[in-house]
């Protein structure tokens, strides 16, 4: 079992979001330095999958869209978070508080609204 979840964040999310929640103590990986800038977001989401990372963006209706599809075909990924725009540092409150509330298991497979 893992304990906390690690991230992938989603180009979208501001680069500073990914700092401030690595000063906090998470795992935490980009798009950009993954060399995933561009891609299409289901590549994303199989990536971040792949790396058995949680998905973190702000899109919500593509990845509301590829949730369902995943929950239909049975596929696991590793949780989607999606987060409101809001400011970098609200944000990565946010998310430490959440990722710090619930396990990686906990996560594993699901759709979170932040």
């Amino acid at each position: 079992m893992k304990l906390f979840a690690t991230l992938y964040l989603d180009e979208d999310v501001a680069v500073l979001v990914a700092t401030l929640l690595q000063v906090r103590g998470l795992d935490v990986t980009t798009t950009r330095k993954q060399s995933m800038l561009g891609r299409m977001d289901r590549e994303q989401l199989l990536y971040a999958a792949s790396l058995q990372r949680c998905f973190l963006t702000h899109n919500r209706v593509d990845f509301e869209l590829l949730y369902g599809e995943y929950f239909a075909e049975a596929r696991r990924h590793s949780g989607i978070i999606i987060a409101s725009r809001r400011n970098p540092y609200a944000l990565a409150k946010d998310i430490a508080v959440l990722l710090n509330t619930v396990t990686a298991d906990e996560v594993d497979n699901q759709l979170l609204y932040v």
